[in-house]
């Protein structure tokens, strides 16, 4: 049973992206686990988590761009895609 929207082939189409889909107890547990990604890579990073009526915990989407590290990231973005979020 998919809990999650599907990947979009687009945020996976060349080596060194990344869809990192998170599952914990909390709130704040996802977000903590998104910023730490966020502070090594650059991250489409969401303020939200969603949860699954009848499923434990909460749900985070993320993508990542491991060709980019923080400090390489073009004009300080951290967004793989524009206008997407997790």
């Amino acid at each position: 049973m998919t809990y999650m929207d599907p990947i979009n082939e687009t945020h996976v189409s060349r080596p060194g992206l990344v869809v990192v889909d998170v599952a914990t107890a909390d709130d704040a547990t996802a977000l903590a686990f998104q910023q730490l990604l966020a502070e090594r890579w650059a991250t489409s990073i969401t303020e939200r988590t969603t949860r699954d009526a009848g499923q434990p915990g909460v749900r985070l989407r993320c993508y990542l761009d491991l060709r980019q590290p923080i400090g390489q990231a073009p004009s300080g973005e951290r967004s793989v895609t524009p206008g997407s979020s997790c």
